[in-house]
């Protein structure tokens, strides 16, 4: 499977949830060990996810685990190599450094982080770039970083969200590029607004996000359209690729009457790649 369009969170203590969130068009589940679980239930969450069994098709399992040098996350690491899990997604992550702590006990498990969550998060985006990581994907969180900030609302006077929350945004999206990781943008906490879901994934994707979290089964839909190209986007781009392939030397070609460049080609490898 290709980068996941959808990353579907689901608690990992309810087995009623666990089965609609499998059984729907989710690219990945995440098993949420995390926030969406109480304290007195992560015990029983853990058991859970342990007696799942083997995966047979469908979405890609991960489980967010609970943050670094906490008495929880050991306990979770001890369930990793029961379960059939595909990666891990590790909350308040702060830098490359807490990937390499984690990746020491973990292997080679793929590594999906959420790297805006503290204040000290945002100064470490460039220390994710590392080849030998088992990074794979990066993505952002508002609640926690608001949370953390002491700020009493994340959105301006016209309900947009505040230059600091949009500066996380921004920093994820770039780190994850420069890293050679997926970037997945956050959640829309408003399930039932389904047309506001559409708006924010579809300037997610052309910003250039591949994939965005989703906190409903009824988000997944939406989201893995606004990820997946148009027929119009593919041509274009396959016809991007066929002219340089033809004229490899080009440093500039016209592509249906417009002039188009190496960068353009990169983009359009791309959104090939997106529309396996």
């Amino acid at each position: 499977m290709s980068e996941p369009r959808s990353w579907l969170f689901v608690p990992a203590d309810s087995d009623k949830k666990i089965a609609k969130a499998i059984a729907s068009e989710a690219d990945a589940v995440i098993f949420d060990l995390e926030d969406s679980v109480a304290t007195q239930q992560k015990t029983a969450a853990r058991q859970v996810l342990k007696g799942l069994g083997k995966r047979s098709g469908g979405p890609e399992w991960w489980v967010r685990i609970n943050p670094l040098r906490t008495d929880e996350h050991r306990l979770d690491l001890e369930m990793l190599g029961i379960a059939d899990i595909h990666g891990v997604v590790l909350p308040k992550a702060e830098s490359g450094a807490d990937i390499a702590e984690l990746a020491h006990r973990t292997g080679n498990i793929p590594i999906h982080a959420i790297v805006t969550e503290t204040p000290a998060s945002l100064f470490g985006m460039l220390s994710y770039r590392d080849p030998k990581s088992s990074l794979a994907a990066m993505s952002w969180g508002a609640e926690d970083l608001s949370a953390a900030l002491g700020a009493s609302s994340k959105f301006d006077a016209d309900g947009n969200l505040s230059f600091t929350y949009k500066l996380a945004r921004s920093l994820c999206l770039a780190g994850a590029v420069a890293a050679g990781v997926q970037p997945v943008d956050g959640v829309f906490a408003d399930f039932r607004d389904e047309e506001g879901l559409r708006t924010e994934a579809e300037v997610a994707a052309r910003e250039g996000f591949t994939g965005k979290l989703a906190i409903h089964p009824a988000q997944v839909a939406v989201i893995n359209a606004a990820f997946t190209p148009s027929a119009g986007e593919v041509e274009h781009a396959r016809a991007i690729v066929d002219a340089f392939d033809a004229e490899p030397a080009a440093g500039v070609l016209s592509v249906g009457g417009r002039m188009v460049d190496r960068p353009h080609l990169v983009q359009a490898r791309r959104v090939l790649d997106r529309a396996k």
